[in-house]
């Protein structure tokens, strides 16, 4: 497997045009990059950012996605080209989406790798902690989130497991503050999960992450040849990429650790965020590049999958996992003669 780069255009105004086999940036009719397209699997649009129809033809031949983001990271448009993949797989995922003991397993199995990975991130920081009362409150929060776990197996239907994953992610958010250094809890106080709008700085800084995560799993299904509208924890709905959300969930807890390394190391500062009226709060062009920075490196850290022997960048990992969701969509059968089921990633 290739770990493809995605570009990430931050810079307002700046302009995409085709030039032989490489995509060039322009910012005031200025050359600011060029990039060969076999280097990439995807571009992602932040803003006010125009791309020529030449480039957007071979895009979609070369089915390189071209996504459109607001300035704020939220969601506006996906080019792509044909779909790849195996129709029959589809037509399998589609099947199983009406079959509820599959559905309530699969989403099981996210949620289970989501909490799991959650608690990870309260343990990990409560062995860190330097006060005794932050330690106490991210391991109470861990021992709550253990309950979780042991309580996922004996959800009954799909409407009791979005119960026990929401209660989850409350216990978790409200200790999740307690993980930002004390001098500057003042400046990235969080009051539970907030989105559209974000209502403060840390929730901004999750929310951007969440959408390039969001991207990078909707990229590895569509890879695969998964439908990425059709999941099974989350509802289906018009425009809702579900299934990829449902990839997504085990990928937050990873998002977090990132959003607090960049917080607890100065990298990413107050300042560098805005108020819009109404009390949304933005990361500002800055802030948006060093987060980028920051996500890219990241992807290109190495680590060893829990299923396989040899080790690989973070940013391989969705694919891995939509592979292992595709296995467990076809029902393939294991030595032991018992169907595949899911095995979400698990931080180590």
């Amino acid at each position: 497997m290739q770990l493809l780069n995605t570009l990430y255009v931050n810079t307002q105004e700046s302009y995409l045009r085709l030039d032989n086999d490489t995509l060039r940036v322009l910012v005031a009719d200025e050359t600011r990059l060029r990039v060969p397209l076999h280097h990439l699997q995807a571009v992602v649009c932040f803003g006010r950012v125009g791309v020529s129809v030449p480039l957007m033809h071979r895009l979609a031949d070369e089915c390189v996605a071209l996504v459109l983001m607001d300035d704020n990271g939220r969601f506006k448009a996906r080019l792509e080209g044909a779909m790849s993949g195996n129709v029959l797989l589809r037509r399998a995922q589609h099947n199983q989406s009406q079959d509820l003991t599959f559905c309530l397993e699969m989403a099981r199995s996210c949620v289970a790798g989501k909490v799991r990975n959650s608690r990870h991130v309260l343990l990990r920081g409560a062995r860190e902690a330097k006060a005794p009362d932050d330690a106490a409150v991210l391991t109470r929060g861990a021992q709550d989130l253990a309950a979780t776990l042991r309580a996922l197996p004996q959800a009954s239907d799909l409407d009791e497991l979005r119960g026990l994953e929401g209660e989850a992610a409350r216990q978790y958010f409200g200790r999740l503050p307690h993980l930002v250094r004390p001098e500057l809890r003042e400046h990235f106080a969080m009051d539970g999960r907030s989105r559209r709008p974000p209502r403060d700085r840390f929730n901004a800084l999750l929310s951007f992450l969440y959408a390039m995560w969001m991207n990078d799993c909707r990229s590895a299904l569509e890879a695969v040849g998964l439908d990425p509208q059709v999941g099974y924890l989350h509802a289906l709905r018009p425009g809702r990429a579900a299934l990829a959300l449902d990839l997504m969930e085990e990928f937050r807890p990873l998002a977090d650790r990132l959003a607090l390394t960049l917080v607890n190391r100065g990298q990413i500062r107050p300042t560098d965020f805005s108020v819009r009226e109404g009390g949304g709060v933005s990361l500002s062009p800055d802030g948006r590049k060093a987060v980028v920075v920051a996500y890219q490196e990241r992807k290109q850290e190495m680590l060893q999958h829990p299923l396989f022997s040899q080790s690989m960048p973070l940013g391989l990992v969705p694919i891995v996992q939509a592979r292992l969701m595709a296995r467990s969509v076809r029902k393939e059968i294991e030595s032991d003669g018992v169907p595949a089921g899911y095995l979400p990633f698990l931080v180590r």
